[in-house]
């Protein structure tokens, strides 16, 4: 159609339908510290960002943007109170993966601290943009 100046809005314009991208990606192993050569999709995959994202320190390698990554490292190992860790891990926590068109929503944040070590668990839910609900648990 060409362009005319009796055409109306509609006319001129075109719906563009956005894609969802696929999520497929490498599996990573992190015991090993090593990639499987196996692929993943959809939850696992989800699930190996948000583990990946939490143990990336933010700003520290180059081959990441910046926003990948977490400021959890900063916050762990400083002398803190208990009190601190509960209302900046979560704060951290949603602020690296929010980011992320996958994940709509992260909360019910459950921290405690290890005994006999400065080691925190925290655990907590996701909701992905397709609406699916994952409880995740995260040692750091």
């Amino acid at each position: 159609m060409a362009l005319s100046p009796f055409a109306t809005d509609e006319d001129r314009m075109a719906v563009v339908t956005e894609a969802t991208q696929p999520s497929k990606t490498y599996a990573f192993d992190f015991d090993s510290g090593e990639f499987t050569g196996a692929f993943i999709d959809g939850k696992d995959a989800i699930r190996q960002f948000i583990r990946k994202t939490l143990v990336t320190a933010r700003y520290r390698f180059l081959i990441y943007d910046r926003d990948y990554g977490s400021e959890l490292e900063t916050l762990l190992g400083a002398d803190v109170t208990t009190e601190l860790l509960e209302s900046e891990i979560p704060r951290i926590i949603q602020d690296a993966l929010l980011y992320d068109e996958r994940i709509d929503d992260v909360y019910e944040f459950d921290i405690t601290r290890e005994p006999g070590s400065d080691a925190v668990v925290v655990a907590f839910s996701v909701t992905t943009a397709d609406g699916q609900e994952l409880q995740e648990e995260v040692r750091l």
